[in-house]
Parts: C-alpha cells; structure tokens; sequence
C-alpha cells in the first residue's frame, strides 16, 4: 500500500506488537516500533529505506509515542507517532500521555523539524472559531474533550491540525462509520 500511494513515511498505532525492533519488511521499507505486550497500545514508524539510512536516532519512549530523528537532504527530521488514550480511558492517564508527548517535542532543538502521525482518539470538530491559527475549518461533526486536548496541544506547541484545513468530499473526510457514528483522522 505505501509503494502503490507513493508513501514515504508511516506513522502506526495500536500495532499490538511486543518488543522494541527494527526489520525490513520488504520492498525497500524498515519497520521501527516499540510495544509493552501484544494486547493493546504500540506505536511504529516505517520509512522508506532510503529514509532509513539518514537514520541518526529511535527513541522508544512508551507503548503509546516513538520519535525518529534522520536527516533528509541536509534537513534534521522528527518523526513521533502517538497514540492517545480512547475516550474511556482514566482522565490521568490522558494528562499522563499529554504531558509525555509534550517534553519529546520540546526536546526537539528549534532549528530541527518536527512532524507528528498520531491517533489522537478525539475530535477536533467543525470550524475553527477562536482557533483560527492551529486549525481550518473543515473537521467533523463536534468537538469533544479529547479534541480539546489536540487544539491545545497544537496552541501549546505552535502546531497546526493540518487535515483540517483541506475541503474534501465527507466520504473523504471519514475514515470510520459504524452504527451511525464517523470519525475522522485526528
């Protein structure tokens, strides 16, 4: 799939794998991940091999966010992928994971890039009134608590939500439909 839609870099989540390994995976892609027991959480990042060779760093920090640094083309990258608590999980473990995410990237030198592949389990919402400057417009259906906790994150971060700022077809927009209810990527 990431050969065929021209993908470079994946950023996976509630992978249940246990252990902390780096493989090739075939067709030119490694696969770096890092979880605690093969039941729940994990997180990964698969990059392409020639990515993989500017390799300088894999920061396994818990069952829930991994941070790469490589460099590409003389540009010093951080990739983190995330994973936050579901919508019935403990409000501690929520701040737990929040607080986490938070010292990676502030971690990170100024002058080095940061980019974040998460499943965030929250809704960021339609509009982006009052949040102008972290979001556009085109999300889905409401916010709720968890997709406060994404907004201010990004607000704390000087980040940006990017999916939406783009208008696409809602059949676009939804990655999951189940008894009436759709989410979308955070």
């Amino acid at each position: 799939m990431m050969d065929r839609r021209k993908i470079d870099i994946l950023c996976v989540q509630e992978t249940r794998w246990k252990g902390s390994k780096a493989r090739n995976i075939g067709r030119g892609y490694k696969l770096f991940y890092h979880g605690v027991d093969g039941r729940r959480n994990g997180v990964g990042v698969i990059l392409k091999e020639e990515y993989a060779r500017g390799m300088l760093e894999v920061r396994r920090v818990s069952d829930r966010v991994i941070a790469l640094k490589l460099v590409r083309e003389g540009v010093m990258v951080n990739v983190i992928s995330a994973y936050a608590p579901q919508v019935g999980c403990e409000m501690e473990e929520k701040e737990e994971f929040w607080s986490v995410l938070d010292e990676v990237v502030e971690s990170v030198p100024a002058r080095e890039r940061v980019v974040i592949g998460a499943d965030f389990n929250g809704h960021v919402g339609e509009g982006n009134k009052g949040d102008e400057e972290v979001m556009g417009r085109y999300g889905v259906k409401e916010r709720n608590v968890e997709g406060q906790m994404v907004v201010d994150f990004a607000k704390r971060m000087g980040m940006a939500v990017v999916n939406t700022y783009f208008m696409k077809r809602e059949e676009h927009r939804i990655t999951y439909k189940s008894g009436g209810r759709c989410t979308q990527v955070d």
